[in-house]
């Protein structure tokens, strides 16, 4: 007989030895419900409830968390509704397909807003069009990726909230007594949160200028110590372990010790703004100067590790496209071969959709502009689609989180140069 208690084995937390083989708490051999109406009415309703829950937070906050662990945590739940227990499977499509509701809310509330502040006519089709288009670009260039990033950096990588999701899921297989420790780490959070947030006891964000020498520091170098005290950042950083902390804290020294004070201290004798700014630097606190000119450095940071992981990843996705050519050519001869936790889209299927994407694209930029603007459009749009795929997944898998704002902001940035340097007006 089964026992419920269920854990992860320990190599699915570290790097697995030269010839070692990870076996995943579901074997590739063992046949449970997966894919079923069930697992898929839900997570499309979990999709439609946060897609609306997100939309607000980011437009009110500036950013969108994750929804991956919320909606892991409801599928547990959910489970027990039913005469049958939801497998662990079907809990993973619930939180897949309902999780989507956070990239697709960032991809849109960090453009659209725009076309409404400068005045532009709305057209909800294109809208529609246009993000749809880009998914599927996302979704086909990340599949080649998948063996990289989950095979090949097994253990390397950290992935935060996975690693926290998959807990979750873990713990809902294993019943009540495994439950326990999350729900009372929900509890004591949410009450944290409650107090910190909705009633204000406290500020959530610390400083240190209630110190004379600190006050000082910030009054004439803009130098200010800070520490988000939040539950979720203590979560984060216990999932993700020292090293990935380390980094974090190194950067956010380094930009708040270090770049902050430099530009501080080179701009503050100029009277004019210097752009991106609105206002001269002399007029800035800490967190205009950070937002204004810091931000962009962290942003070129993370566009630098996806190119790097962009190189390093190469033979990888090589390797994957070449398979896929000699599917297309040997058809569906050894599809009956791979075992089900290694089987992906044939690379046949997802060339003949990026190509059919690519042409759908060419055509909506047809469309809306001329045969020059659709042909550069094109090619804008695979070139940054391609990196900043690589990108998303690399910083998802240390941080946990999806810089879409910073990857906005460069796509926007380079497409206009692009187009004003062919032409556009």
């Amino acid at each position: 007989m089964e026992t419920a208690k269920k854990s992860l084995p320990p190599e699915a937390y570290r790097e697995l030895a030269p010839g070692e083989k990870y076996t995943p708490l579901v074997p590739a051999e063992k046949l449970i419900p997966e894919v079923t109406t069930r697992s898929v009415l839900w997570g499309l309703f979990m999709a439609l409830f946060f897609t609306f829950s997100m939309a607000y937070l980011g437009l009110k906050v500036g950013t969108v968390p994750e929804a991956a662990i919320p909606i892991a945590i409801l599928a547990v739940g959910l489970g027990y509704t039913y005469s049958r227990k939801n497998t662990i499977l079907e809990n993973v499509i619930i939180q897949s397909i309902g999780a989507a509701s956070g990239a697709l809310v960032a991809g849109a509330i960090f453009t659209i807003p725009a076309l409404f502040i400068i005045g532009l006519p709305i057209d909800i089709f294109k809208i529609f069009l246009s993000t749809f288009l880009g998914g599927c670009l996302g979704i086909l260039f990340l599949i080649p990726l998948r063996r990289y990033f989950c095979a090949e950096q097994h253990g390397k990588l950290p992935f935060p909230e996975a690693t926290a999701t998959t807990e979750i899921l873990v713990s809902g297989e294993g019943g009540g007594d495994q439950a326990k420790p999350l729900i009372l780490g929900v509890i004591i959070s949410g009450i944290y949160e409650f107090l910190a947030i909705g009633v204000r006891l406290w500020n959530e964000v610390i400083t240190f200028r209630f110190l004379p020498f600190m006050d000082r520091l910030a009054e004439k170098s803009r130098m200010v110590l800070k520490i988000d005290a939040l539950s979720a950042f203590l979560g984060l950083g216990y999932v993700i372990g020292l090293r990935y902390n380390a980094i974090i804290v190194a950067g956010g020294l380094l930009s708040h010790f270090g770049f902050i004070p430099v530009i501080w201290f080179l701009g503050q004798h100029f009277t004019e703004a210097i752009y991106p700014g609105k206002i001269p630097i002399a007029q800035m606190s800490e967190v205009q100067i950070f937002t204004t000119y810091v931000r962009y450095i962290g942003i070129g940071a993370i566009f630098m590790a996806g190119v790097l992981g962009i190189i390093k990843s190469l033979p990888i996705m090589a390797r994957a496209f070449s398979l896929g050519f000699k599917e297309i050519l040997k058809g569906k001869q050894h599809s009956t071969e791979t075992i089900r936790t290694d089987r992906d889209l044939k690379m046949s299927t997802i060339i003949i959709g990026l190509l059919v994407t690519a042409v759908a694209i060419f055509f909506y930029f047809l469309w809306i502009s001329n045969l020059k603007y659709a042909l550069i459009g094109v090619v804008i749009c695979l070139v940054l689609s391609f990196l900043f795929t690589t990108v998303a997944a690399t910083a998802i898998a240390i941080v946990g989180t999806n810089p879409v704002s910073g990857m906005t902001l460069i796509t926007l940035i380079l497409s206009s140069v692009i187009l004003i340097g062919a032409g556009l007006s």
